[in-house]
């Protein structure tokens, strides 16, 4: 799903730097969500947002899109371009009328008014947008009847549709199985490295990400550490972002965290290793992960 990002937030950004969040803070409800965040992230670059249920994750992707109101802080784009944007959750009726190349088409002129003109050139973009996904073969599928990845690969052509500079994925890799889980990784590394997509994407699992991953942000209590895996994830670091003792293990080429007994956050059972991989699903709901960075860990 393609925004235009809004025209106040256009400004200014470094060379290479696609999006840039500086001290960015959030309250809902009286409650602060998100307390000065800063990140950015650059061309080509694949970044993980990293955090438990309740760290602000939907809530930073929502405020970066416009959606939702910010208490401080300034978000910023580079050349004011719009966004692509693949939410979370999207309910597709399996009895649904709507194939996939209905789907993309939406994402080439869903702003317009009127009834849609399907000439040849539009349908040899939607069938090129579903190629580079890989997706040739789902054209005339309902969307509704298709697996999770299947499903995935339709929504980022969708969100790619207006060639957008960046790409928000909230959750992509939820309830899909290894096999997909492993083809949405590829497919978002050659995104980002062909077409020079700037990819910001939230996850519980990040070591299917490691091979594609450039960045970390990781939230917790409504705070960020930013950099690289060997910079973030760490017990210094995560222990004074969480305010708490955290213990990190590397095994096998993962990398597990381990909260302390004090740890009262939601998601995270006392004592308990959170760790990533097909053995540690969804109902974990960890927080924790990832690859490179743009500077050294801010707090």
């Amino acid at each position: 799903m393609a925004e235009d990002w809004p025209r106040q937030r256009a400004s200014q950004v470094p060379d290479g730097t696609i999006l840039r969040v500086e001290d960015l803070s959030v309250s809902l409800a009286g409650r602060q969500v998100l307390r000065q965040v800063s990140f950015s992230v650059g061309t080509g670059e694949v970044t993980g947002l990293i955090g438990m249920n309740g760290a602000g994750k939907t809530t930073l992707l929502r405020a970066i899109l416009g959606l939702q109101p910010i208490s401080s802080g300034r978000v910023s784009l580079a050349g004011g371009r719009s966004i692509g944007y693949v939410p979370q959750k999207v309910l597709l009726d399996p009895d649904l009328p709507v194939r996939a190349r209905d789907l993309v088409e939406l994402g080439i002129d869903g702003r317009r008014l009127g009834i849609p003109v399907r000439s040849a050139a539009k349908r040899a973009r939607v069938e090129a947008l579903l190629a580079s996904v890989d997706g040739s073969a789902l054209l005339d599928a309902r969307v509704g009847a298709l697996s999770g990845g299947e499903q995935q690969k339709v929504l980022i052509a969708h969100a790619l549709a207006r060639q957008p500079r960046l790409l928000l994925l909230d959750e992509p890799l939820a309830s899909l199985d290894l096999g997909s889980t492993q083809e949405t990784v590829t497919l978002l590394g050659r995104i980002s490295r062909e077409r020079g997509v700037a990819i910001l994407l939230s996850t519980h699992d990040m070591n299917p990400l490691l091979p594609v991953m450039s960045r970390v942000v990781y939230l917790a209590g409504g705070r960020a550490a930013t950099g690289t895996a060997e910079e973030v994830v760490r017990s210094d670091v995560l222990s004074r972002l969480y305010g708490r003792h955290v213990d990190v293990f590397h095994a096998h080429g993962r990398v597990i965290v381990s909260v302390g007994e004090e740890h009262l956050e939601e998601g995270c059972e006392p004592g308990l290793a959170e760790g990533y991989g097909p053995d540690h699903g969804p109902e974990r709901e960890d927080g924790h992960l990832s690859a490179a960075s743009l500077r050294s860990p801010r707090l």
